[in-house]
């Protein structure tokens, strides 16, 4: 085996007394892990932070073989981890990658979607010009995972019109209409999930609302779910600069 690739480093845990094993997000291979041989060193720990976008290269005997990993830094994101949001932001999205996906299968639309809200993070003086993204990310992963939710149309009544609300079953949009009197279990829609476009803080956390009950039911579940922790950080430092 031997790969050499553009990816993101995803996660990083310590492996002996010097090296570590580092998850990355190629653009064509998916979720790679691999050895780096003095991957604690001074030199390396601010290569190996997740975010940053590295050269990397992979080489191992055969395919079941844990890869050796060598790396170069081609974008630093460290100093956004100085940051409370941006840090939060990062931690999460990173570690939902490297926690769900599993390694080498290819998602190419997830690694441009990954570096597109990274380097919206970057970029925007404002929470909500990546808050937003980061929520049809979620959205995304569930989808290339199997477990897409189903917003086209009307679970009840087949509209594709006045669609106000998701039920927490099955995953399917409901009417305003075919509401009823279960209206007060279904998850509000946001409108920014059916047609794009700017959205406000409360459409936001709607949207997160809904995202996180399909992750935590579907996918981050029993010693996944520890990971939550990071969501639940992001979501609370989100709520502290709108009040």
């Amino acid at each position: 085996m031997h790969l050499t690739t553009h990816a993101i480093v995803c996660a990083v845990r310590p492996h002996g007394e010097h090296g570590a094993i580092v998850r990355a997000l190629t653009p064509d291979a998916g979720i790679q892990p691999g050895y780096v041989r003095g991957g604690r060193s001074r030199r390396l720990r601010p290569v190996l932070l997740p975010g940053n976008l590295i050269q990397a290269e992979y080489r191992a005997r055969t395919d079941e073989q844990l890869a050796q990993l060598t790396v170069e830094l081609s974008e630093s994101r460290a100093a956004l981890l100085s940051e409370p949001l941006p840090a939060a932001a990062i931690e999460w999205s990173c570690a939902l990658t490297a926690t769900t996906l599993p390694e080498g299968q290819p998602y190419p639309h997830l690694y441009d979607a990954l570096d597109g809200i990274l380097s919206a993070i970057e970029a925007a003086p404002s929470a909500k010009g990546w808050a937003a993204a980061l929520v049809r990310y979620e959205l995304l992963i569930l989808s290339e995972l199997g477990f897409g939710l189903d917003l086209s149309e009307c679970a009840a009544t087949g509209a594709r019109t006045n669609l106000l609300y998701v039920s927490p079953k099955s995953g399917r949009a409901v009417s305003g209409g075919a509401a009823g009197e279960y209206i007060d279990r279904l998850l509000r829609l946001p409108r920014f999930l059916l047609g794009g476009g700017a959205a406000e803080w409360d459409d936001i956390f709607d949207g997160f609302r809904i995202t996180g009950h399909f992750l935590s039911r579907d996918l981050l579940i029993d010693r996944q779910a520890e990971i939550l922790a990071a969501r639940e950080r992001l979501v609370e430092r989100l709520r502290r600069v709108t009040r």
